[in-house]
């Protein structure tokens, strides 16, 4: 059996998908990620991707922080997601929503803990939440 391609969605898509805004975008963003879902379609989530998606839904649509975490969490816990740095992005998630530090902050910290290198910053902050983990 041949490994199912993997997809790298775009965060339009995402977007589509969560907001369920356009009908007809929504659409073909659902029956996409459905199959993610199921692990019938191979999908990774760039941290670039998660980091606009999280800028968009709380800067610009006026999510409540804690619900654009729980909804992205959410998708990065579906079954076709195969981001090998999953673990770290919803640690990331975890923190982003439980503390006031920037989300790209929160991925260095849990990309460090989890790969037991030292973060190197000025920031006294993140210092004292890398320190902890």
């Amino acid at each position: 059996m041949t490994e199912l391609a993997k997809k790298l969605p775009d965060t339009n898509i995402i977007l589509r998908y969560l907001l369920k805004d356009e009908p007809h975008l929504y659409k073909k963003a659902s029956e996409f990620f459905e199959m993610v879902r199921l692990g019938e379609e191979k999908a990774i989530i760039l941290e670039s991707i998660l980091v606009e998606c999280i800028y968009v839904l709380i800067k610009f649509y006026k999510i409540p922080k804690e619900e654009v975490a729980d909804k992205l969490k959410g998708l990065l816990q579906y079954k076709g997601i195969v981001n090998e740095d999953k673990r770290e992005l919803i640690d990331a998630i975890n923190t982003f929503n439980e503390k006031n530090l920037d989300i790209v902050d929160c991925i260095l910290c849990a990309k460090a803990k989890s790969q037991n290198k030292t973060l190197f910053t000025f920031d006294e902050k993140l210092k004292k939440l890398a320190e902890k983990q």
